[in-house]
This record gives structure tokens, sequence and C-alpha cells, in this order.
């Protein structure tokens, strides 16, 4: 199916607002993490107005490179409205500044491995010690316990161990893992969540905690009821695709054109639709489709019923067809389509933000979730150059002198 023809749909161009102003305004968020967890977190807060202080080490966070052309975008699309402070942190003065950071901020965020930060003399007690209503939100692989806090803890490993894996793709094939960093992000939207929960406890009480946020427990969750339904059934789910154990039909069908529509009918009413619109109305009586569990147990046959219809129709002429019948179903898009789709940028699901670095000028990011009706997200700076707020941060906090000497003494250092 070509796409590359269609017209770009023109996106909401938005403009930085230094002064812009969220729901947590006045939250301090000191951000040791590196890659995509920890930043995805941050990323919520600062989103909703944070002040999320990232502390880099000379090489910057590792998320920096990774580049497409040359260009961070990873960087820049998980970062923007964060700063950054560039310190060496294997040398005692820049971890005596981090505890000077952390001293009336609400929230740290860390992701190295467990034991590190007590290493550094940065270990929960002694900052609890000194703020004690600081929250601290530990991100690792497999936790600060048991028996794999030590190993090593990407994304990857932790999508095969939990179980997702094994679940996705086809039977006759291998287990497929995710095309993106799918473990990474649930740890982050969780780990957003769990922030505030102790934020509000914190404000609330005075008395802050550690948050024991691993990348394992998040995506091990979102995959209930596997479990239960193992213990009941004494059967481990089977890959079956884009089709569902529990409705029918429910899968990924081809048109005429070479295009993919996605088709769930998970109520009666949407499969007695769907075979009115096919001009199959006879097969809702069908005693081997006449209830969903009678559709699970004949579902090649019905499934084929539903490829054969869709197969002699183009894309646009199935979608037009099925809406107007009420049927669920729509297409599944790549992301050359969504970048002409009118939903998406009238939305703002997708915006664009000034960069120097686009060769249009203009770089294309998600819009701010979750919506907010009163307190919206907001957009108040691109993601920063490495250690481009050293002397706005540490400047009020050493004074001029002090900075001069840490930074002569390779303490703080300057970006690239």
């Amino acid at each position: 199916m070509e796409t590359h023809e269609k017209p770009r749909q023109p996106k909401h161009r938005r403009q930085f607002d230094p002064a812009a102003r969220g729901a947590l305004d006045g939250v301090r968020v000191v951000d040791l993490s590196r890659l995509v967890a920890g930043n995805m977190l941050t990323k919520v807060l600062a989103d909703h107005g944070a002040e999320v202080v990232k502390v880099e080490p000379p090489a910057g966070d590792s998320l920096r490179a990774w580049k497409v052309g040359g260009i961070e975008t990873a960087w820049k699309t998980c970062c923007r409205n964060k700063r950054s402070l560039c310190l060496d942190l294997r040398q005692a003065e820049a971890v005596a500044v981090v505890k000077r950071l952390l001293a009336d901020a609400a929230m740290f965020v860390e992701s190295f491995r467990p034991g590190v930060l007590e290493e550094m003399g940065l270990g929960p007690e002694e900052l609890l010690a000194m703020n004690p209503a600081l929250v601290i939100i530990r991100v690792s692989g497999w936790g600060q316990t048991g028996p794999f806090r030590h190993k090593p803890g990407f994304g990857t490993l932790v999508e095969g161990y939990a179980g997702f894996a094994a679940l996705n793709g086809f039977a006759d094939r291998e287990p497929v893992l995710p095309p993106m960093f799918m473990a990474d992000a649930y740890a982050g939207l969780y780990g957003a969540s769990a922030a505030m929960i102790a934020l509000w406890h914190a404000k609330a009480t005075g008395q802050g905690q550690v948050v024991d946020l691993s990348l394992f427990e998040p995506i091990f969750a979102v995959l209930e009821p596997q479990m239960a339904n193992w213990r009941i059934s004494g059967q481990v789910k089977p890959r079956t695709g884009s089709r569902s154990t529990n409705t029918a039909p429910r899968n990924a069908y081809r048109t005429r054109d070479g295009g993919w529509l996605s088709l769930s009918t998970s109520t009666q009413a949407v499969f007695v639709r769907l075979m009115q619109s096919i001009g199959r109305p006879e097969l809702v009586d069908d005693p081997r489709f006449r209830t969903n569990p009678d559709r699970l147990a004949n579902i090649e046959v019905i499934d084929g019923v539903i490829r054969d219809a869709i197969a002699g129709m183009d894309r646009a002429e199935a979608l037009a067809q099925f809406d107007r019948d009420g049927v669920t179903i729509g297409p599944i898009m790549d992301v050359s389509e969504l970048d002409q789709d009118a939903y998406i940028a009238e939305r703002e699901a997708l915006i664009e933000v000034p960069d120097e670095d686009m060769p249009d000028g203009w770089l294309p990011m998600h819009g701010e979730v979750p919506r907010l009706s009163v307190t919206p997200g907001i957009l108040r700076n691109p993601a920063p150059k490495l250690g481009a707020d050293n002397d706005a941060l540490l400047g009020p906090l050493l004074g001029a002198a002090e900075l001069a000497r840490l930074r002569a003494a390779g303490v703080v250092l300057h970006g690239n």
C-alpha cells in the first residue's frame, strides 16, 4: 500500500515558554538515573511543572548516545522540561554537591546497581536523616532485594523473564520480544505514580520513604490474570499471534490494496453487525458461531470467512463500510501514516517544537500526557545540553568563588 505520496498532516507547532508553570511547580527532583525508565518517570513530573535536575557524568546520560542521523532524538523527546548539571561523581566533592541539592529537594531518582548508592555515601538512611521528607525512587532491573539484586537489569531480560515474550508471537515460531523499551516504559509510568503517592504522604506527614522500583514487577503486573488462569486451567497460554483467547474473532486482516486492519468483536452485538456488514447474516445463528465460546472453538473457520471478505476490499473502502455499520475495526498504522494522520494532529498527540538540529527546524514529539483540564502539562524548555544549567543551579547554591574552584578542579564540568 502506497503512503509516501500523501502530504504530511500539519502539526500543532508549540513554542517553549520558560515562564510556564504546572501543578508540580516548586517540587525539585534530583535525577541521577540513566537511560529510559528513570527518564520516563521524571518526564511525567517535568511535564507537569516539577524542576527536574539531571545530574549527568562527563559523558552525559547514556540516552544521549541513542542518535538517528547524528541527532539525540531519544534525549530530546524524553528530557524536555529538565535541567542538566555535569558532575564527576567519582570525586567526593561532586557527591557533596549532590547532597546539597538534596537537602531541600522533594524527590531523588537513581538507577545505579543496588549497593552503589551506599558506596557513594548517598544511601537512603543518610539522605533521610538529612532530609526526612525526601522521596527516594530507586530504579533497578530486579529490585533492591532478592537473589537477582546484583544482576544486570536491562528491559530485554525482564521482558523475557516476566512472561511477556512467551505470550507474544505465533505458536509455530520463536517467542517475540517487543521492538521498543516496553519494560522500561511501564516501570517509568508506574514509578511516576509511586512517586506522587509517596509525595502525597510526605506532604501530609513530613515522612519520606524509599520506592523500590524494579523493571520486572510493573510488566509482570500488567500480565494479570495469567497466573490465576494457569492455576485454574493447568494450561500454559499459547502464543496466538493477533488472536485472543478471550474473544473471537479478534485479529489483523489484510486488505486488497495491501493495508492491514485490526478487528475486535468483544461483544455479541458487534459480531452480529460484522456478519451483517460482510453479507453473511446467516452465520449469526450457525451453531459453530452462535456464542463467543463457540467461535473460539471454531476460530479457524470464522477467521477464514472474515479474512476472505476483507481481502476483497481496499482499506479505505473497508473502513468506511465498517464504520457506517458500527463494527469496531480500525487501521494498523505505521509511523509514516501516523505522521500524515488528522486525528493525531488535531488531538495534539504529536506536536512540533523548535529545534535547530532538525533539518526543517522543527522536532516532532508526543504531547503532554496525561491531560488535565485545570492544570495541563507545560512546555517550559527543550531538553538541555550537557551541563547547560551548571551556573544557574550551582551559582546560588555554592557561590561564585566555590563554583569556580570546583570547575577548575574538574568536579563541575562543561558539556560538549
